[in-house]
């Protein structure tokens, strides 16, 4: 690679005046000007962002890290994260983790694990000197794996951290729950089935729990036995609706887009009706549920957004427009997507 020294040497001139020109000082001619920018456009010098931050102490580059890029929620809050600092003049280092891909999900509650990825990480990224640090997390949960002594500024996305240190950028999911719960109650339906997530999971305990808010403002019971409780996968959404339409719902509201497609797979083999006998909403807005016949009625997530709030929320405090001690979680909240699959009860 061509260097500043090398430039300075074709067009007679110092190194110092080159570093000039290129950072946009006005104390040099504009015959001289000219003619260095030339040379750099002939040779394609690029400048070395990171001998230039150790020099400096300083940087304009920003770290990712994310557990899983395979995971279908990352790769939205990463390019759209990645916009906002190319937005800002920031540039990016992607760390992925690869946590899924390496042990499936069986690394949740496993922090050995998780620490024998993520340290490494951490250090590197303070090596080269990041200004700081987005946390892009694979699932929405607490996260309690940042160390207390990490000395950058950092955010968390789509999980909340356990840490007011490190603010975080989630997902509204309990305002999500009421938005759907809400949608099926104005289209006449009362004994709605749920299929849930797993249990202990943060997004299932906000989405039902927005859902029971809305139940108790239309003064409707909340059933326990209409909630089914899967997996996030396809086949616990056929035996969700296989359990559920036994109990005389009118509805099933799936907690994402897969169990839907399970939910419209157990109807197909039985012949019900979808969005006429049997109505079925899901939670994502996956590629999926515009491929399903009828069109599936979901949550769209708002992935980009969190994304996009995360980077600029971290630039803001690298820039000295925020306070990190001041700054408290963001909820971003879901879109209300409505295909044909929900019908109206008279």
């Amino acid at each position: 690679m061509i260097t500043v020294k090398e430039i300075a040497k074709m067009c007679d001139v110092s190194p110092s005046t080159v570093s000039n020109i290129l950072n946009g000082r006005p104390n040099v001619s504009e015959a001289t000007r000219k003619r260095v920018l030339e040379v750099v456009k002939e040779t394609g010098y690029q400048p070395n962002i990171f001998a230039s931050s150790m020099r400096k102490q300083i940087t304009r580059t920003i770290g990712i890290i994310a557990e899983d890029l395979g995971q279908f929620s990352t790769t939205p809050m990463l390019e759209a994260a990645m916009a906002c600092c190319e937005e800002h003049n920031y540039r990016t280092i992607i760390m992925n983790l690869r946590m899924y891909d390496k042990w499936a999900d069986t690394w949740y509650h496993d922090e050995r694990k998780l620490q024998s990825m993520l340290v490494p990480v951490l250090n590197e990224l303070e090596s080269v000197k990041v200004g700081g640090v987005i946390y892009i997390a694979g699932h929405g949960r607490v996260i309690h794996c940042l160390p207390e002594d990490f000395a950058l500024p950092t955010i968390v996305a789509y999980a909340l951290s356990e840490n007011e240190r490190y603010p975080s950028v989630v997902l509204d999911d309990e305002k999500g729950g009421y938005d759907m719960m809400k949608y099926l109650i104005s289209r006449g339906h009362r004994r709605i089935g749920i299929i849930a997530g797993v249990m202990d999971n943060l997004h299932t305990q906000e989405r039902l729990a927005g859902c029971q808010r809305a139940l108790f403002e239309e003064s409707i019971p909340y059933n326990p036995e209409c909630t089914y409780y899967g997996d996030w996968e396809r086949k616990s959404g056929f035996l969700g609706a296989k359990k559920l339409y036994a109990q005389d719902v009118t509805a099933i509201w799936c907690m994402n887009d897969l169990m839907a497609g399970g939910a419209y797979d157990y109807a197909r083999e039985k012949g019900i009706g979808i969005g006429r006998e049997l109505s079925i909403l899901g939670y994502d807005n996956r590629q999926v549920s515009e491929y399903l016949y009828p069109g599936l009625t979901t949550n769209e997530l708002p992935l980009k957004s969190i994304g996009f709030q995360s980077a600029e929320m971290l630039i803001d405090i690298l820039e000295g427009r925020r306070d990190i001690a001041d700054t408290k979680p963001v909820k971003v909240p879901c879109k209300l997507i409505v295909r044909d699959s929900v019908g109206l009860l008279c």
